[in-house]
C-alpha cells in the first residue's frame, strides 16, 4: 500500500528521516559510553547521580524522540510510491540493522533504569561489547540503502 500524496514531500520526509536517525545514532553511541563510565564509579556516589541524571536526560530528551521521529518518517517513506521495494533483498538487510537498532535502544533503556536504582547487573567489558552493536547496525543499513548489494 502506498499513499500518492506523498510522492511530492519525498525530499522533505526522507531529510526528516536522517535528521531523526543521526539523533538517534549519536544517543545509541553515547549512551553505553556513559554505562562505561558509570561502573567506574560507586553507587550512591556524586559522579554516579550525575550519571544518573545524564542518562535519564539523554534517553527522554534526545534518544526516545528521535526513535520515533525516525519511525514516524521511516514509516511515511515505506508508504511513499516507489521506495520500498519488497521483494528486493537490501529491503530485509535494512529492516534486520533497524531491528538490531530498535532492540539495542531497549537493552539500553532497560540498563538505564537498573542505573537509576543502583542495581546494574552488566560489566564494564559487557556496555562496551553493547557500544559496537550500533555501528555494525549503521554499517548494515548504510550499506544495503546506498549499495543495495541483492
Amino acid at each position: 500500500m502506498t499513499i500518492d500524496a506523498l510522492a511530492p514531500w519525498y525530499p522533505w520526509v526522507k531529510s526528516m528521516h536522517l535528521l531523526g536517525a543521526f539523533a538517534w545514532m549519536a544517543g545509541l553511541f553515547y549512551l553505553p559510553r556513559l554505562f562505561v563510565y558509570h561502573c567506574q564509579v560507586a553507587p550512591g556516589s556524586a559522579q554516579s547521580e550525575l550519571f544518573k541524571v545524564m542518562e535519564r536526560r539523554l534517553m527522554r530528551a534526545i534518544m526516545n524522540p528521535a526513535m520515533m521521529w525516525t519511525w514516524t518518517f521511516g514509516l511515511l517513506l515505506v508508504l511513499t510510491p516507489g521506495v520500498a521495494d519488497w521483494g528486493a533483498g537490501w529491503w530485509w538487510g535494512k529492516v534486520a540493522g533497524l531491528s538490531a537498532m530498535t532492540w539495542v535502544h531497549h537493552v539500553l533503556s532497560v540498563g538505564r533504569k537498573r542505573f537509576e536504582r543502583d542495581a546494574n547487573a552488566r560489566s564494564e567489558r559487557d556496555w562496551r561489547i553493547m557500544n559496537e552493536v550500533p555501528t555494525l547496525a549503521l554499517i548494515l543499513i548504510v550499506v544495503m540503502v546506498i549499495a543495495k548489494p541483492f
